[in-house]
């Protein structure tokens, strides 16, 4: 409850940093309260604290989750004061908004009852949903946040209703009691429309195939950093809610469910990667690869045994580092080129051998190459699904990740062996050396990886 309560007034003292004009000193505190704040995580590991009335609970699951989407948010605010313009009038409020976004993360991934999963999901979608907007003359901007907002409300529908079934299959909104009751009478027919309903909600949520149409307009519309944001901090905390609510209530039924949602996995890593290939905006491709990135977390969702906690937490994490090195750079080449195709990366690896670095250790882990962290997020979620038996699914996803590596190393390509005549790509001080860190500890978790993956 400390880090819920302590993000909150983060966001507040952060939001007024614009109304009383202090915003130089929104970034140093915004970076100090959210290592405040996991630190305060660190310090309640393994004491399973429940709150308000058993509807949260810190557990090590909650707090881990919590922690690295508090990470993603702190990367996120840090380059995104390096990279705003000092005329930016909305920087304050926009952190702000990132911070009201990471305490309904932090709701989602720690709910004990279906009311705090949506009171989580709303938190955070509504925060989003400006943040998309943030550029209020591009019209692109204008369009992402539209789009986000329809299709949000379209799948918060969803989501309600699939709440008020099981409600009225159970009784209760709270997960153990749901889970006993169905323990009791069953999956019945009203529990089961429930189910349904929430699984499309939360597919939506998660970019899944076929929910996933809005996710290409909204990346690529929305300002880069916001969707590296996005990509990573929000798509994090829905999966991580998706696993929490399927082992909480629905574990026992999940013969009922598996085929369904390893057909939406299948499909949606096809999908994702199939038409990556065709994108001639790095950015847009980008979207694309995180759609599959959706299909390859839904393993984790599909099996649903012992080690699905530590498989999907550590893929969290590589994804994590790997995406937003990798909308970092698109937004350092469109500041510089003025666009991010394929070839605007020509030349990167003579003239700015670090991004090139970056851009290849991150190209690497996206598409699961040895010594990365992206090979083992793949591998520990894989290994749960052979172990369950479920070879077929490993065997599409296996195929999807060759068919990725295609488009990831198109950049990496372009900057190390074409040549180019622009000059130097600038950055703001800095940026190089969040880039390097980043990379060293994508490498570092590509060889010793059992630290994060045995948390929990």
């Amino acid at each position: 409850m400390n880090l819920l309560i302590s993000l909150t007034a983060l966001g507040v003292v952060a939001m007024f940093g614009g109304i009383l004009k202090f915003r130089s000193m929104v970034m140093p505190l915004s970076v100090l309260g959210l290592i405040g704040a996991s630190l305060l995580g660190v310090y309640a590991w393994n004491t399973n604290q429940s709150f308000l009335n058993d509807m949260m609970r810190m557990d090590n699951y909650a707090i881990a989750f919590s922690i690295v989407c508090m990470a993603g948010a702190l990367l996120t605010i840090l380059f995104f004061h390096f990279f705003h313009s000092e005329n930016e009038t909305h920087y304050a409020e926009a952190v702000a908004l990132m911070l009201f976004a990471v305490a309904g993360c932090v709701v989602m991934v720690s709910f004990t009852n279906l009311l705090m999963l949506f009171l989580g999901i709303e938190i955070l979608s509504l925060s989003l949903y400006v943040l998309a907007g943030l550029r209020k003359k591009d019209l692109l901007s204008n369009e992402s946040s539209l789009k986000y907002f329809l299709m949000g409300a379209f799948s918060t529908g969803f989501l309600l209703f699939g709440i008020a079934l099981l409600y009225g299959a159970t009784g209760s909104f709270a997960t153990t009691q749901i889970a006993y009751q169905l323990g009791i009478a069953g999956m019945n027919g009203m529990a089961a429309m429930g189910l349904l309903l929430l699984m499309i909600g939360l597919l939506f949520k998660v970019a899944a195939v076929p929910f996933q149409f809005w996710t290409p307009d909204v990346y690529q519309g929305a300002p880069t950093i916001v969707t590296a944001f996005m990509a990573t901090v929000g798509k994090v905390a829905a999966f991580a809610a998706f696993l929490r609510l399927f082992q909480l209530c629905f574990a026992p039924s999940k013969e009922g469910y598996q085929l369904v949602i390893g057909t939406v996995a299948a499909i949606t890593m096809l999908a994702g990667n199939i038409m990556a290939i065709y994108q001639s905006s790095t950015k847009r491709m980008l979207a694309y690869s995180s759609i599959a990135h959706a299909g390859y977390m839904l393993i984790a969702v599909m099996t649903l045994n012992a080690s699905s906690n530590g498989s999907i937490l550590f893929y969290s994490v590589a994804y994590t580092l790997a995406s937003i090195s990798s909308f970092l750079i698109v937004m350092i080449v469109q500041q510089n080129r003025n666009n991010d195709t394929a070839d605007d990366f020509n030349g990167l690896g003579k003239t700015n051998p670090w991004i090139a670095f970056t851009l290849a250790v991150s190209m690497l882990s996206l598409s699961g190459i040895p010594a990365t962290a992206g090979f083992f997020g793949k591998f520990y979620v894989f290994s749960s699904a052979v172990s369950d038996g479920f070879i077929w699914i490993v065997a599409v996803a296996v195929i999807s990740s060759f068919i990725s590596i295609y488009y990831y190393f198109r950049p990496v390509i372009a900057a190390y062996s074409k040549q180019t005549h622009d000059p130097v790509m600038t950055m703001p001080p800095g940026t190089q050396a969040l880039l390097i860190l980043l990379s060293l500890l994508t490498i570092l978790l590509g060889i010793l990886p059992g630290f994060i993956a045995g948390m929990i």
